[in-house]
């Protein structure tokens, strides 16, 4: 789906992928989860691509969900057309098979955090803050807030922010292991550039793989990462492509155990 408010760029190894709705903060509707979902098909499909960045444009990063995109829906097609379909968007974007960067330009709140959250790596500039502040609306998280969350940052950071309202600086998120790096303003994408460079640099292989096992071992994804590793392994064996060969041949296979 093409959609101006979420851009792509390609420069060689790194893609950057911005979101565009400064008017409003980047806050997302539908079309945007849209394109977003489009936007990671478009840079995983690149194999050039070794690691990707997502941006925001303006004064933040994103502001979540649209309130008047979601505001006035029916339950149902709250909990379905909106919860789960941008909980599969999000999803998409975590499971890139390259690394991915979120530079934090400005305020990351509600959904803004947990798209944050579905990056690898996470540089924020010092004047960011970071929140979930559903509740303050009657609102749950919905977009992985109390789940890829908890998994990644641990469940006590999450109850501050969820039960208490409590908002974090960018120093304070770092100290909390929110953020990995804290910038000076106006200098995230320089600094998201040279350390995706720094990631580019490394086998494309091993990155993608080595994300696999490291969503295995965390419980993310799971039984996705270990299928997508055997697939990978079996896929160059000797016996895959004698398998394949007897199919287009219209015979018996003669399987030899090589690897």
């Amino acid at each position: 789906m093409t959609d101006d408010r979420i851009r792509i760029e390609i420069d060689g190894a790194i893609a950057t992928m911005t979101v565009a709705r400064p008017e409003k903060l980047n806050a997302f509707d539908i079309d945007m989860l849209k394109a977003l979902a489009s936007a990671c098909d478009t840079v995983e499909a690149n194999r050039d691509v070794r690691v990707a960045i997502l941006t925001g444009e303006g004064k933040a990063f994103s502001a979540g969900g649209d309130i008047r995109a979601w505001g006035g829906m029916e339950p149902a097609a709250f909990g379905h057309d909106w919860v789960r379909f941008g909980h599969r968007v999000f999803e998409r974007l975590a499971t890139l098979r390259m690394p991915v960067i979120a530079a934090l330009n400005g305020h990351a709140l509600g959904g803004g955090l947990e798209l944050a959250a579905a990056a690898d790596i996470r540089i924020a500039e010092k004047q960011v803050r970071i929140g979930l502040p559903e509740t303050s609306l009657g609102m749950v998280p919905g977009w992985s807030g109390t789940q890829r969350l908890v998994s990644r940052f641990g469940a006590q950071i999450i109850r501050r922010m969820v039960l208490g309202g409590e908002t974090f600086t960018a120093e304070e998120a770092k100290a909390e292991g929110l953020v990995d790096a804290v910038v000076e303003t106006g200098t995230v994408m320089t600094a998201a550039r040279a350390y995706a460079a720094r990631v580019a640099s490394r086998g494309p292989a091993a990155l993608e793989i080595s994300k696999l096992m490291i969503a295995s071992a965390s419980g993310e994804d799971k039984g996705a990462a270990v299928e997508a590793l055997g697939s990978i392994l079996v896929a160059k064996t000797g016996d895959l492509k004698e398998g394949v060969a007897a199919f287009s041949d219209k015979r018996e296979a003669r399987f030899k155990g090589e690897w």
